[in-house]
């Protein structure tokens, strides 16, 4: 390839580079919006931020009637759903863990106690036990119930499904405990 030839290419890609910018300042031009001084209407954020602030403390302040939500629960859909939380933990006696901790007799059980699995610093220091409450909490979203978890589930949103799960982890046991 000789000069002549190289100096066609460059020409052309500055043509063409001048050619895009060209079209952009000129329909700038044709175009043109002019702003108007004063908006049409003005919208007070720090209001909806209060507001939507209030409302979710208001939801983190209710108690849960557990009662009533184990009553939505059904042992054929929990076990249905349960197959989410399959691919990372099992549920059968002397079951091995897996990505995450066997989860047989864990309805009762205190949290991170699992001896041969290695839990985040999290989960091992929340000194808690797994209680139906505790079950219900992780399960809507598991990192924001347990800062620090490394369990990446993004969580159950429909009670009828976390209460269903809570069941059947609750028969999956030795000793089920009583239902509240």
């Amino acid at each position: 390839m000789d000069s002549f030839e190289i100096n066609k290419i460059v020409a052309a890609i500055l043509l063409v580079a001048l050619l895009i910018i060209g079209i952009g300042k000129l329909s700038n031009v044709i175009f043109y919006v002019e702003k108007p001084k004063t908006p049409g209407y003005s919208v007070k954020v720090e209001q909806a931020v209060a507001a939507n602030t209030e409302v979710s403390s208001v939801k983190s302040e209710e108690k849960i009637d557990m009662a009533a939500l184990m009553a939505m629960g059904d042992l054929a859909i929990g076990e249905k759903v349960f197959k989410k939380c399959a691919a990372c933990h099992s549920i059968v006696k002397d079951g091995k863990n897996n990505i995450g901790p066997a989860l047989y007799n864990v309805v009762g059980r205190e949290i991170g106690v699992v001896s041969d699995y290695k839990y985040s610093k999290a989960l091992s220091e929340y000194g808690k036990e797994w209680t139906f409450e505790e079950l219900n909490g992780y399960l809507i979203k598991p990192a924001k119930w347990i800062k620090g978890t490394k369990m990446a589930f993004a969580g159950l949103r429909k009670e009828k499904d976390r209460a269903s799960v809570i069941l059947y982890l609750n028969q999956n046991s030795d000793n089920p405990l009583p239902l509240p």
